[in-house]
């Protein structure tokens, strides 16, 4: 049976897009067969919009499904509780549940598309079979996996696995293959929570010899490279090495940023993650001196990358890192509204970004990432212009996947998360 989508104001998500009044979106099997302003046949299902936007549905680039980002006030022992979960069949079923949830509040909030970097186990591959397969609802899921690393390095021991070696790397590579990953995440420098010194929160942990390692395996088995990295010298490292995707990214030098030209690289901007820990209280966070100083550097080297990624024609994508403290998976609008406020693009470009260009980065662009004859009916509906206020997009009026429609979709939020990211955010 065909939808229509009588009487809305369009986005297509295209570039210098601009809202398009009076037109009608046809769907029939999940797939956008029409976009026009000319009268169609009441011929199906007919959804009068009333003038509302529709636009794509949002794309997070980068995604941890096993945590919510809920604040908390104590430090939690991750590596424990991934042994508990991973203990039995019943534990393992606990844990896929809990990311089926975490993957529903993403769709329920307009994020159609994750790209997961980082999970527990197979857990990912297998929620995303069984979305694909129509026996739960959920977003398009892009799965790594477990992510590889060194022993010490970013997360080992619970979303990343340590690799001695060069060839045990490019072991855990064919391992994740095998499980039918879309792409391989790395773990090349450190973090702000895992630091040991203040002003050095990405220190170097994979050798450039394993990332190439791993690269060069991937590359031959089909699968394209994402990697953790907050430094400058693990930005030369990844991109030097054959990285496809640079996660959260420092600042660079002309040298660097030209090299990305050269090898066709991406940078994906994070900046909902280091914005809490950097500029919170720390009574909010709950944070050390030394974590808020080193949060205040990764923040300024991902805006600064950033900037000068665009400034070289880089392609530029935006994620979330949802599962990092006050970074929740129902809050991909604000990512648009840190790109405006912080790098200085326009929301129209922020809203381009966060749908077509991630779209492209991720090698989707012909199935998703804008309202398209051709395209899966992947959208999400807002009843003011976001354009004016990505605010808009906070409580969706309708949300599809594959033509699959969510009318007034209800999010379970948390309280103490959105006041303190309320109070941040931009007039």
């Amino acid at each position: 049976m065909k939808t229509i989508l009588k009487n809305c104001t369009l986005l297509d998500g295209r570039e210098n897009m601009i809202p398009v009044a009076g037109m009608n979106v046809v769907i029939s099997d999940g797939i956008i067969e029409k976009v026009t302003a000319e009268e169609v046949a009441d011929e199906g299902k007919i959804i009068d919009l009333g003038g509302r936007y529709l636009m794509p549905g949002l794309i997070n680039m980068h995604v941890h499904l096993p945590a919510g980002g809920k604040m908390k006030k104590k430090p939690v022992d991750n590596e424990k509780l991934i042994k508990i979960v991973l203990k039995n069949k019943f534990t393992r079923g606990v844990g896929i549940a809990l990311c089926k949830s975490f993957a529903k509040s993403e769709l329920y909030s307009g994020v159609t598309t994750v790209r997961t970097v980082g999970g527990v186990s197979d857990f990912d591959t297998i929620l995303r079979d069984r979305i694909n397969s129509g026996k739960t609802l959920g977003p398009r899921i892009l799965a790594a996996n477990t992510a590889v690393g060194v022993p010490g390095g970013h997360m080992v021991g619970t979303v990343a696995v340590g690799c001695k070696t060069p060839e045990e790397a490019k072991e855990a590579v064919r391992k994740l293959a095998s499980e039918k990953v879309d792409l391989i995440k790395l773990m090349i420098t450190g973090g702000v929570l895992d630091a040991k010194v203040k002003g050095e929160p990405g220190v170097l942990k994979m050798p450039a010899e394993f990332v190439r390692a791993c690269c060069d395996e991937a590359h031959r088995l089909g699968l394209k490279v994402a990697a953790h990295v907050e430094s400058p010298e693990g930005v030369k490292v990844a991109v030097y090495n054959g990285v496809d995707t640079i996660e959260h990214g420092a600042v660079m030098d002309e040298e660097t940023a030209k090299k990305f030209e050269e090898t066709g690289a991406s940078y994906i901007c994070t900046l909902s993650p280091a914005l809490p820990l950097a500029k919170f209280d720390r009574e909010i966070t709950h944070a050390t001196e030394m974590v808020r100083y080193n949060s205040n550097v990764v923040l300024d080297g991902v805006i600064n990358g950033t900037k000068k990624a665009l400034e070289h024609g880089v392609k530029v994508g935006l994620g979330t890192d949802t599962g990092c403290p006050f970074v929740t998976h129902y809050d991909m609008w604000r990512e648009l509204a840190y790109f405006v406020k912080l790098v200085g693009v326009s929301p129209e470009f922020a809203l381009h970004t966060a749908t077509l260009v991630n779209a492209e980065i991720a090698g989707i662009d012909k199935e998703t990432g804008s309202i398209e004859v051709g395209k899966s009916a992947d959208f999400i509906v807002a009843d003011k212009n976001p354009l004016d206020d990505f605010r808009n997009l906070s409580e969706p009026y309708m949300v599809a996947i594959r033509g699959k429609i969510i009318k007034n979709p209800k999010i379970k939020k948390y309280a103490d998360c959105e006041k303190y990211l309320d109070e941040y955010m931009p007039e």
